[in-house]
C-alpha cells in the first residue's frame, strides 16, 4: 500500500476556545466553504459544552465531529470528566488521546494514554493520539528515544484490527502555539520513524496503511509543503483551526492531487 491509499486527513483541535454561539458560527463557515464533498478526511475536535451545537451545523456535511480527550473509565467518581461512551452516544467519532497540553498540565501519562485509548475503542469512537518532543529532548538528541517510547506505550495491549481506528500526530511540544514549525524535512523525518516502529509492533502493510498527521504550527502558508511528504497524511491544526478560511486552506491542499 502506498500514499495514494491513505485518506489525508485534517483535524482542527478548538482546545478551549468558542462559547457556543462562536462554535455554532465557525462550524457553519467551515460548511459553507468547504462544501459537502472533499478530498481529504475533516474532523473538528470541539469543547464539550459545544459538541451539540456544532453536532447539528455539521450534520449531513463531511465534517466529523471529535472530542479533545476522554477517560478510561466507563463510569465512577471522577468528577470533572467525561466517558468515552458518552462521547460516542451524542455522535462524536473521533477523540484527541494524550496531547501534549494534558501531558503538561493534567498529569498525563504514558500509561494513561494507553488506558484512555483502550476505552475511546471499546466505545468505537476513532482516536487521534499524539506524540512528540520538548525542545529540551530535541536539543538532547531524545527524539527518536521519546517518540518511539510514547507511541509503543500508547499501542500496548492494542489488537492489529483496531489499528485501523487509529491515527497518530506527531506533535513536536516546541512547535505548538510558538509560531514555530518544525522543517518539511524534520517532520517527515519522524512521520517516517513513526512508520518503522509501527512496522516493528505490527508489520508493514498495517503501518503502510496507518495515517501520520503533523501536528505543530501546521498552517495555510505552510501546509502544502507539509503534507508534500511522503509520510505526512494530514495535519492535526490548532490555531489555524478557528480562522475557517485559513483551516479551508490546509483542507484544500490536503485535497489536491
Amino acid at each position: 500500500m502506498d500514499r495514494l491509499n491513505r485518506m489525508p486527513i485534517i483535524a482542527g483541535n478548538w482546545k478551549m476556545n468558542m462559547k457556543r454561539e462562536q462554535a455554532a458560527e465557525l462550524a457553519k463557515a467551515l460548511r459553507e466553504l468547504m462544501g459537502d464533498t472533499t478530498a481529504c478526511e475533516v474532523v473538528a475536535c470541539v469543547p464539550f459544552t459545544d459538541l451539540d451545537c456544532v453536532a447539528a451545523e455539521i450534520k449531513g456535511s463531511n465534517i466529523a465531529l471529535g472530542a479533545q480527550n476522554c477517560h478510561w473509565a466507563e463510569s465512577g467518581a471522577f468528577t470533572g470528566e467525561i466517558a468515552a461512551s458518552m462521547l460516542a452516544e451524542i455522535g462524536v467519532k473521533y477523540v484527541i488521546i494524550g496531547h501534549s497540553e494534558r501531558r503538561q498540565y493534567f498529569g498525563e501519562t504514558d500509561e494513561t494514554v494507553n488506558a484512555r485509548v483502550k476505552a475511546a475503542l471499546a466505545a468505537g469512537l476513532k482516536v487521534i493520539i499524539c506524540v512528540g518532543e520538548t525542545l529540551e529532548e530535541r536539543e538532547e538528541d531524545l527524539t527518536y528515544e521519546v517518540v518511539g517510547r510514547q507511541l509503543a506505550e500508547a499501542l500496548d495491549q492494542i489488537e492489529d484490527d483496531q489499528m485501523a481506528n487509529i491515527v497518530i500526530a506527531y506533535e513536536p511540544v516546541w512547535a505548538i502555539g510558538t509560531g514555530k514549525t518544525a522543517t518539511a524535512e524534520q517532520a517527515e523525518d519522524v512521520c517516517a520513524f513513526i512508520r518503522g516502529v509501527v512496522a516493528g509492533l505490527y508489520y508493514v502493510e498495517l503501518a503502510a496503511a496507518l495515517r501520520i498527521q503533523y501536528g505543530g504550527s501546521m498552517n495555510a502558508k505552510n501546509a502544502a509543503e507539509l503534507l508534500s511528504q511522503p509520510d505526512i497524511d494530514g495535519g492535526l491544526i490548532g490555531g489555524a483551526s478557528l480562522k475557517a478560511p485559513d483551516f479551508n486552506e490546509i483542507v484544500k491542499a490536503a485535497s489536491a492531487d
